[in-house]
């Protein structure tokens, strides 16, 4: 048996319907017309390169898929993947561990494509203390370390909501990035058997938020943060494309204190 290689007329209707654009408004935001759209999909017309670019702007495709688009259309791969140990990415690198190093004593961290963890901070490891072995074995994975029962699932007192919100942004990423790992690993923790926290319930007396905090226990205490995911503009490369930089920002008076204590 053989399996055909989608053209790249497939692949642009794919990722077409899956932002559910027709083809007059992509043809509207990309500066070309439905027609020509029609026949790049059908076969019939070959996109130039810039356009095929263009369309893959518009459409948010990921730079890695862009790569796709672009080998299936007959051109060279635009984009480059760069290992983050290269000694190119030396700048990228110290620019990351200064950005984690300065928010301490708050946790950050980078992640990857699949949430495998790239670099962290004090702030992370205070957090990952008394964790079983198996789960800090490189890589570690981010969605794995919080929602395996062995894990901080247990420590984590809104695990309901707080566990549906990871869920749910894995799958607009899948959705998105049309990801084959990424959906192997939610398969995974989704099926994770929700951890009972000791003493049962929620927090006993709700604080409002300003955003759905992730509120955990660690040596005897309670510490609340609200998370924000920074990714980089404008990305020319594959592997800084795929970097998120999470930063825990404190949720409360209280856990600021302690976190500033631990930094004293």
């Amino acid at each position: 048996m053989t399996t055909s290689t989608p053209t790249v007329g497939a692949l642009l209707r794919t990722w077409r319907e899956r932002r559910g654009i027709s083809q007059l408004e992509l043809a509207g935001r990309a500066g070309s017309s439905s027609r020509h759209i029609s026949f790049i999909e059908t076969g019939r017309s070959r996109p130039g390169e810039e356009l095929l670019l263009r369309l893959a702007d518009r459409l948010d495709v990921p730079v890695r898929e862009r790569n796709s688009l672009l080998l299936a259309a007959g051109y060279a791969p635009r984009y480059a993947q760069t290992a983050l140990d290269d000694p190119s990415m030396a700048t990228l690198r110290e620019g990351i561990e200064r950005l984690l190093t300065g928010y301490e004593p708050y946790p950050a961290l980078v992640v990857d494509a699949v949430y495998n963890v790239v670099a962290a901070n004090r702030g992370i490891l205070m957090l990952l203390d008394g964790l079983p072995e198996h789960l800090l074995t490189p890589p570690l994975n981010a969605m794995r370390i919080t929602l395996h029962p062995e894990g901080l699932a247990p420590r984590i007192r809104n695990l309901t909501e707080w566990r549906g919100h990871l869920l749910a942004q894995m799958e607009r990423q899948i959705a998105l990035a049309r990801s084959e790992p990424l959906r192997t690993l939610y398969e995974e923790v989704s099926s994770y058997p929700v951890a009972e926290r000791p003493g049962g319930g929620e927090p006993e007396e709700p604080v409002p938020y300003i955003a759905l905090p992730l509120v955990i226990e660690h040596d005897g205490r309670l510490l609340s943060f609200v998370s924000s995911i920074a990714t980089f503009n404008t990305p020319m490369d594959v592997t800084v494309a795929e970097l998120a930089i999470e930063t825990m920002l404190p949720a409360d008076p209280a856990t600021v204190k302690y976190l500033r204590s631990l930094g004293d």
